[in-house]
């Protein structure tokens, strides 16, 4: 008699053992790295058995995201915020996109942020489904954000009307993105700063 595979069934997890297996996973990718964390270490980290894992998940790199995303969740609610929360409008374009990327690179800056953010970003590279995801999970909302920031401030006059905002949040967003990712210097406030004025200068009204 043949049988179906089964599907990862996520909707009979025990609280207890999804937090460890969470934990477990973003402890062991910071300290080892993706290639040598595995499923097996991960079950054997959270104390639970292997087929548990892939009863609610189909990878390691699915157990991961969805940690690392958690892991966000937590770090939002700490802060006092909820998740998709608005960039901050003090009428400033300029302090506002300053201070949430400062916030970026203390967070890439962070081992239990980087590891994670690292490998899903390496990994999405080559497994097309997962970079899918972690675009749509993950970089999606927070471009969103940034979006609707700029959009506020073409409102206010503080940004030409014809900017594209999606194109111009690259100019400050994917220079970060590339320096840390590809380790070609140090990312810093002063840096991200300087980010946003050679944008922002370029995208102000025309007189």
């Amino acid at each position: 008699m043949v049988t179906e595979p089964r599907t990862p069934d996520s909707t009979r997890r025990s609280e207890r053992s999804r937090r460890a297996i969470y934990d477990a996973a973003l402890a062991l990718v910071t300290e080892t790295g993706y290639a040598r964390t595995t499923i097996e270490g991960i079950a054997a980290r959270a104390g639970v058995g292997k087929q548990t894992i892939y009863r609610w998940w189909g990878s390691k790199a699915d157990v991961l995201l969805e940690a690392f995303l958690d892991l966000g969740d937590r770090a939002a609610r700490a802060a006092g915020q909820e998740g998709g929360d608005a960039i901050p409008d003090t009428g400033d374009i300029a302090a506002d996109l300053k201070a949430v990327l400062r916030t970026t690179v203390d967070e890439l800056s962070n081992p239990a942020f980087e590891a994670p953010s690292r490998a899903l970003a390496a990994e999405g590279l080559v497994d097309e489904q997962l970079g899918r995801e972690f675009v749509s999970k993950l970089l999606e909302p927070s471009l969103q954000l940034y979006a609707d920031r700029l959009r506020a401030a073409q409102d206010a006059g503080q940004v030409r009307p014809e900017v594209d905002p999606r194109i111009a949040l690259e100019l400050f967003v994917s220079p970060l993105a590339q320096r840390w990712l590809q380790r070609t210097a140090p990312i810093s406030h002063a840096y991200t700063d300087t980010l946003v004025d050679y944008a922002l200068h370029g995208l102000a009204p025309r007189t």
